[in-house]
């Protein structure tokens, strides 16, 4: 069996359900991503679960005021997260982009969060690699060097 079977097996029996999962309406997955920078999934869940509920959709965001965004925020820490997703929904208004540029160029996106909306909500080829991934990855081929740096990473 190869390495990739063996991690698709294991992720089969070992996934969590998560409402952030096998989604692949955009702006969704995009407020996911955002919450989950910094923060553990299981501290998220009640957040994006709450978030989505109160704001779901890109106009909904956009219409509220950053004081009722941030209330909603409240307790996920790093509220410049919060600010910038109120920026950018106000910025798109009601279409979310479907480009890797446009969404790289959304205010506090960076390669990982527009890799991860392109591969999950459009099924493009942009591979989105975590800190998880890297360490798993450095194992696998008994990297030595800091996975970390850039260097190593390319």
């Amino acid at each position: 069996m190869s390495i990739q079977e063996k991690l698709i097996k294991w992720y089969e029996v070992n996934k969590r359900n998560l409402p952030f999962r096998d989604i692949k309406d955009p702006y969704k997955i995009w407020v996911s991503e955002i919450m989950l920078q910094q923060t553990t999934v299981t501290a998220v869940i009640p957040y994006y679960k709450r978030f989505i509920e109160r704001f779901p959709d890109i106009e909904t965001l956009a219409n509220a005021t950053i004081e009722e965004v941030y209330k909603y925020w409240e307790g996920l820490g790093y509220y410049r997260r919060a600010l910038h997703l109120h920026k950018s929904a106000n910025l798109m208004k009601d279409t979310f982009p479907t480009e890797y540029k446009d969404i790289l160029a959304l205010i506090g996106v960076g390669p990982y969060t527009a890799s991860a909306i392109m591969s999950f909500a459009y099924h493009k080829p942009y591979i989105a690699v975590d800190g998880n991934a890297l360490s798993v990855l450095g194992r696998l081929y008994a990297i030595e060097e800091n996975i970390a740096l850039n260097r190593t990473v390319k």
